[in-house]
């Protein structure tokens, strides 16, 4: 039994789902410096400086808001994957759970400032400078997620925001609750061991 000890040990304080988590952290985290890159390689690529001015010069103001949204993510996650270390005490029984729920937090986190920072510098950039033709622009030069997820027009200039906002909300709640569950878990089988 002693042979294996250490690596129940290895199990029992969670270090087996928090240490590749963190690297699952970092790794997203450094995609998202790399999205920007793979994004001007792909418009370059299609021909966008052959385009017309105004779509040139929109493109590439874009793809700054969106290098911008990457940074922030990148930060984001990066800063998260030191502290998913500390989701969970090492004596607690539950400690997958406070992984997951971390998990779900940032990743909400992660959408919800995508959609609010490039999808209303997207929006916005679009609208005031192309207007109708904002809304073929993503799927005409093949940007990635731009013609999927992200739109032109005024309402999605106030609803962007308003989505990533709510995405942020949502997902922290439902992380919440799932560490409100674990941590109360936690505690009943404490005063169980103790009393």
């Amino acid at each position: 039994m002693s042979f294996i000890a250490p690596y129940l040990l290895f199990i029992d304080k969670g270090h087996m789902f928090k240490k590749p988590f963190s690297w699952l952290y970092a790794l997203i985290a450094i995609l998202n410096l790399l999205l920007p890159l793979y994004i001007i390689y792909q418009l370059i690529d299609n021909g966008i400086f052959d385009a017309a001015f105004k779509i040139s010069i929109t493109v590439v103001l874009a793809w700054v808001i969106i290098a911008f949204a990457g940074w922030v993510s990148f930060q984001l996650w990066w800063d998260r994957k030191t502290k998913i270390t500390f989701s969970s005490d090492d004596d607690a029984e539950f400690v997958a759970t406070p992984v997951f729920s971390h998990f779900i937090q940032t990743l909400g986190e992660w959408i919800g400032t995508w959609v609010g920072l490039a999808g209303f510098g997207f929006a916005l950039l679009t609208t005031i400078i192309l207007g109708e033709e904002g809304r073929y622009l993503g799927y005409r030069y093949s940007i990635p997620f731009v013609g999927e997820y992200l739109g032109s027009g005024w309402a999605n200039v106030i609803l962007m925001p308003i989505y990533g906002f709510l995405i942020i909300v949502l997902t922290r709640f439902l992380a919440e609750q799932i560490k409100a569950l674990s941590a109360i878990a936690n505690n009943t089988k404490q005063k169980q061991t103790n009393g």
